[in-house]
């Protein structure tokens, strides 16, 4: 499959649509129901572009430009759209370079958990909370999450702090619910190649964080992207989340080179995962800033208050106190990288505690404890 994209000067006339449009039909090209507005065309083939064709339709009277899209995928192309890609939420603009950060519990285990955490991470910096309330698990016996109790507790933490959410979808009846509540819908690494959820997610308006698959490759990637933004929905955030590879050590292989290819390669923001990437909690840190360093949007780190006592992922969660050390140091490369971060000013942990405490007293109906 092959693309060209044709743009037309300003005012060009509807009969010089018509040509251009019945020169390329009988080359074997199709029209496809998208574009950049009235002043472009996009037309596909399965067959080798054929000699001259660009250069003939590039004089046509009304033309400003022929250009071939030589990938798999169209929308998500950086041919297709040069400039880079702001997904806009309520508290953060991602991507051109904007560092965000995402942080928040593996999974919802109870109200107090997720309070707590939400609570903390805001005033540790962060704008996007994250918390899994459907979770797809290795073994049927391990903690599925609480699934719509989740939501509420989420919607509450939402409601008290102000931060935006990101929660994960698993199936196609799960969109709605879950659209209703949060900012930014997930799709997980097990789900980046469910078709019928990901085009149902083009359907509707809330942005999709997409997940790289994690025996996926770039170009995997970007056509389960294509999906969602061929069904109109043009919010996609980019993620890598770490590989499987023979590495005995990590949970997975984080691919650092994903984050300046998928720069090279697409239009749309990327962040790294790195507590999925590793699966180690000392390595999730360095990581987090390696991605950055490389050009990644932002980063989405799992903290916990009890990690040692979590239902899910504990061994790859990090501590309020940990995470304010990493959050520190993001400062610090922001302002090393010269490139601003959607957040607030940083405080230590036991201003965070003090301010849940503070928090629970103020509003009575918000007792934790």
């Amino acid at each position: 499959m092959s693309f060209i994209n044709i743009t037309f000067k300003p005012g060009a006339r509807q009969r010089e649509f018509g040509i251009v449009k019945r020169l390329l039909e009988n080359s074997g090209y199709k029209l496809m129901p998208v574009g950049k507005g009235r002043d472009s065309l996009v037309f596909k083939t399965s067959v080798p572009p054929v000699s001259g064709l660009k250069e003939k339709i590039a004089t046509q009277p009304g033309v400003k430009k022929a250009q071939y899209i030589p990938t798999s995928y169209l929308l998500a192309s950086k041919n297709y759209k040069p400039e880079s890609s702001t997904i806009n939420i309520n508290n953060s603009n991602i991507g051109n370079g904007k560092i965000t950060v995402f942080a928040g519990p593996c999974a919802v285990e109870s109200r107090q958990q997720v309070l707590e955490t939400a609570i903390a991470v805001k005033e540790l910096g962060v704008t996007v909370l994250r918390g899994g309330i459907f979770k797809p698990r290795t073994s049927p016996y391990n903690f599925q999450g609480l699934g719509k109790k989740g939501l509420e507790y989420l919607l509450e933490a939402k409601e008290h702090t102000g931060l935006d959410l990101v929660v994960e979808v698993m199936q196609l009846n799960e969109i709605a619910p879950v659209a209703e509540v949060a900012d930014l819908l997930q799709v997980g690494s097990r789900n980046m190649q469910n078709y019928p959820l990901l085009k149902a997610l083009g359907q509707q308006e809330k942005p999709v964080l997409l997940k790289r698959g994690m025996g996926c490759s770039l170009n995997d990637l970007l056509m389960s992207a294509e999906y969602i933004l061929s069904g109109g929905n043009s919010g996609v955030i980019l993620c890598e989340r770490g590989i499987k590879t023979f590495s005995d050590f990590s949970r997975n292989t984080f691919d650092i080179n994903a984050i300046p290819a998928l720069k090279l390669l697409s239009h749309l923001p990327v962040i790294g995962d790195p507590s999925h990437g590793t699966g180690v909690r000392e390595l999730v840190g360095p990581v987090g800033l390696a991605a950055l360093a490389a050009g990644a949007d932002g980063i989405m780190v799992e903290v916990h208050p009890n990690p040692e006592k979590a239902k899910s992922d504990g061994h790859q969660s990090l501590t309020v106190k940990e995470f304010q050390q990493l959050m520190l140091q993001v400062q610090n490369i922001s302002a090393a990288l010269n490139r601003p971060r959607n957040c607030v000013a940083i405080n230590s942990p036991a201003v965070a505690q003090h301010l849940i405490e503070e928090k629970i007293d103020k509003d009575g109906e918000l007792s934790i404890h």
